[in-house]
């Protein structure tokens, strides 16, 4: 009889159908008691089992997804996402999580473009893309990962939207004020791979605009629309990129102050109009009538626009990247 138990016991995950190793990318070594969540996915997410795994890495779930599905892993309070798409094998599975760190540098900022969109408002979109090129994943709930200078004249109004590796949809996550007067922090980890931050917040129309970059590393540049330029001895223009006629700015210093001359918009004509509170009315540059947004959409604008806004400086970025390594060789010829 218990020889029986034992077969059967062995047999059992034969049967399972999400199964799979945990591997420890810190430690290159299989990873016991970590969560594992297996998701459907489709219309949101539904939690069908947890279970943990062994002191082998191992996990196996009894559970047959219908359709698409998510396996979720857990350590050290970060989560991580392996996709089961339909028709794939859903064994032999290998998600993999990191130690958490709170160790300052692990993290750093490799690019941050900020859009300033100037029109019956003044529309700014920071982009800061940071780099974690560690083995581990950097957390600091005290501290926060992201600290950004936010002017006084949002009031505090700030949109946070954040791009990471293996992440399904652009996720929001809170600004929440720091010790230091107009500094942020977002509480968010940075895993290994790189991060996106996507800061969108609305200024009174003005023609100048100032800020401060808190980070040391990484170059900072300076965006207007076809039509805007901007002043100050802390920048230099490096050049238009090609697509969409912009102008690109080289930051030189950490605090600073740039005037600005002309409107214009990098959005589809209905999303700058949203941005500045518009409606029937015609366009800066005497263009087209904006279509009213209807009332539904429009009170969710600020959702919706800052995730077409980072889809858009992800593309204009890429553009960007390419146009400046052009212009570089460019000026290195000369």
């Amino acid at each position: 009889m218990k020889l029986a138990w034992m077969a059967m016991a062995a047999a059992l995950p034969a049967f399972a159908v999400v199964s799979g190793t945990v591997t420890n990318g810190t430690t290159g070594k299989p990873q016991a008691n970590v969560k594992v969540t297996l998701f459907k996915v489709g219309g949101g997410m539904e939690a069908l089992k947890t279970v943990q795994s062994d002191a082998e890495g191992k996990f196996s779930i009894d559970v047959a997804p219908k359709g698409p599905a998510l396996v979720q892993t857990e350590w050290e309070g970060v989560t991580y996402n392996t996709m089961v798409p339909p028709g794939t094998a859903s064994t032999g599975l290998t998600p993999t999580v990191f130690d958490v760190t709170k160790q300052a540098g692990t993290a750093k900022v490799s690019q941050h473009m900020v859009l300033i969109e100037p029109g019956e408002a003044l529309q700014v979109s920071e982009s800061l893309f940071i780099n974690n090129d560690t083995k581990s994943a950097f957390s600091d709930p005290t501290a926060g990962t992201l600290r950004f200078y936010l002017p006084e004249a949002a009031n505090g109004d700030v949109q946070v939207t954040i791009n990471e590796p293996q992440a399904l949809i652009p996720l929001q996550r809170p600004a929440e004020k720091t010790s230091t007067p107009n500094v942020y922090k977002v509480n968010y980890p940075i895993k290994p791979g790189e991060t996106r931050f996507d800061i969108t917040y609305r200024l009174p129309k003005a023609d100048t605009f100032a800020s401060r970059v808190l980070h040391k590393e990484g170059a900072t540049r300076i965006v207007v629309p076809k039509g805007v330029t901007l002043a100050a001895q802390s920048i230099t223009s490096v050049g238009t990129e090609p697509r969409t006629q912009a102008t690109i700015y080289d930051l030189k210093a950490a605090d600073y102050k740039v005037t600005i001359t002309g409107t214009g918009s990098l959005r589809p004509a209905q999303d700058a109009a949203a941005a500045s509170g518009g409606s029937d009315d015609s366009d800066d540059s005497g263009g087209a009538t904006i279509a009213r947004i209807q009332s539904p959409v429009n009170e969710k604008r600020w959702v919706i626009i800052p995730l077409g806004l980072g889809i858009l400086m992800l593309g204009f970025v890429l553009l960007y990247r390419s146009s400046v390594v052009a212009l570089e060789k460019r000026a290195a010829r000369k």
